[in-house]
C-alpha cells in the first residue's frame, strides 16, 4: 500500500471537493472499498497533485468533461462544487458549461445548466 500517494490524494480531494467528495469516498467503502482507495490515489494522489494545471483550471476542464457525457449527473455536481472550492464563478462554470452546448448538445448542456442551478441554489 502507498500511504504518500493516498495521503497526498485525499488532501487534494479535500482540497477541490470537500465534504461533498468525502461523502462519495465514505459511501463506496461498504461496497468497494479498494475502488474508494484507487479513486483518491489515481485522481487526487497522481492527476490533480502534477503541476502543469491549477486547480481551477483543473475543475473548469472536469465540469466540461461531465457535462459532455450527459450521464454524470451527480459526478458533475460535486465538481461544480468543488470549481467553486478552487476560485471558479458561477458565470465561469456556466459559461463552460454553455460551451458544450457545441461539442456535445444542446441537451447535455441544459442537464448541465440545471445540475448548476441546483449547486448554486436557485430556486426550482
Amino acid at each position: 500500500m502507498d500511504n504518500e500517494r493516498y495521503d497526498r490524494g485525499w488532501a487534494k480531494l479535500k482540497e477541490v471537493d470537500g465534504e461533498a467528495g468525502e461523502h462519495v469516498v465514505a459511501s463506496l467503502r461498504d461496497i468497494a472499498p479498494d475502488f474508494a482507495r484507487l479513486l483518491i490515489e489515481f485522481p487526487f494522489g497522481d492527476i490533480y497533485s502534477r503541476p502543469g494545471l491549477d486547480l481551477k483550471t483543473r475543475e473548469l476542464a472536469v465540469v466540461a468533461a461531465l457535462t459532455a457525457l450527459g450521464n454524470a449527473a451527480p459526478q458533475l455536481r460535486v465538481h461544480i462544487h468543488g470549481a467553486r472550492n478552487v476560485g471558479c464563478s458561477e458565470q465561469e462554470i456556466v459559461e463552460v458549461i454553455m460551451q458544450m452546448a457545441v461539442y456535445a448538445g444542446f441537451p447535455a448542456a441544459l442537464n448541465g445548466l440545471f445540475a448548476a442551478k441546483e449547486v448554486f441554489g436557485y430556486a426550482p
